[in-house]
């Protein structure tokens, strides 16, 4: 089976305004990088209700965020997330391209998927924006996979730099999904982010890591992630995808190489195959270096891919 490509026609329309690191290129570098690789296929975004959102944020929030959109310039829901008019149809399109990822896996379409939108989602919590993300693109999904196909063990593995805090604050309660993070430690989010955090249900794992780390350090701490999605035998998997603990991200100070997506991909492949027939759905969040973006996403997508 191929793997399933996904991206917005409206990312382009969500404008964080001049100078700011969430822009239009990322998406548009990383789907040039992607395209045309071997044994995958775009597929075109379905809609879905809005009430789907409901499942990860709170009614007032969502209210909230709707009356937000200017008709014309930015305004802001936080002091570094931003909106224009083109946000909310890109912002919608963006949770609506998770799922029909998650469909067109979970039904047998295709292997695996990469979707490739904006804005981000992981910072967003239940009932705040934070960190460049409206809608937590990656815990609706997790929440419709355990409403609509009744899946009891979702795991979502978080491999940006940044802890997906939204993520967090939101699975917290849910005892079907369980969260791995590995973040650059103490950082962006300010919260706690060490191994304490558990989870009502015993169900988050954070791995903090210090700045300055090493590709082989990196490794060395993903044999114990990948030990403890072993032991959760989970039955779909998704990835927080972000590109940013890359040596040139600008954003943080983690040192991998482009490669080591590769590595981490074909790892996580590996126990995917083992317990749930390789079901992977990963999504885009963080990574602001064009170049490093482009070349780890190849390595992404092929890994995904590769049969």
């Amino acid at each position: 089976m191929k793997t399933c490509l996904i991206t917005t026609k409206t990312y382009q329309n969500h404008d964080n305004g001049p100078g700011h690191p969430e822009n239009v290129n990322r998406v548009t570098s990383i789907n040039t990088a992607i395209d045309n690789i071997k044994n995958t296929e775009w597929v075109e975004t379905k809609n879905f209700s809005t009430k789907l959102i409901e499942l990860a944020h709170d009614k007032k929030y969502i209210e909230k965020v709707n009356n937000s959109f200017p008709n014309n310039g930015l305004a802001f829901l936080d002091s570094d997330t931003i909106v224009s008019q083109g946000s909310k149809q890109a912002s919608y399109d963006a949770v609506n391209s998770v799922l029909t990822a998650i469909d067109n896996v979970q039904d047998g379409s295709y292997q695996n998927a990469f979707v490739s939108i904006r804005p981000p989602g992981h910072h967003a919590h239940s009932n705040f924006a934070a960190g460049f993300c409206i809608f937590n693109n990656i815990a609706i999904g997790a929440c419709y996979l355990v409403k609509n196909y009744n899946l009891k063990r979702v795991l979502i593995l978080d491999w940006d730099v940044h802890r997906g805090d939204g993520t967090a604050e939101i699975i917290s309660n849910k005892k079907n999904i369980f969260l791995i993070s590995s973040h650059q430690y103490p950082f962006y989010p300010p919260g706690d982010g060490t191994e304490k955090v558990r989870g009502h249900f015993d169900n988050i794992r954070f791995f903090p890591l210090k700045a300055g780390l090493s590709s082989n350090e990196f490794h060395k701490i993903y044999e114990k992630i990948f030990i403890e999605i072993d032991k959760y035998q989970p039955e779909f998997i998704l990835i927080s995808c972000g590109f940013d603990a890359h040596k040139k991200d600008p954003l943080a100070e983690i040192n991998l190489e482009s490669i080591d997506y590769e590595y981490l991909t074909l790892k996580l492949k590996k126990y995917a195959g083992k317990h749930c027939a390789g079901k992977i759905v990963s999504v885009l969040e963080g990574g602001y270096d064009l170049k490093s973006i482009s070349e780890s996403s190849k390595f992404h997508v092929k890994s995904l891919a590769k049969i």
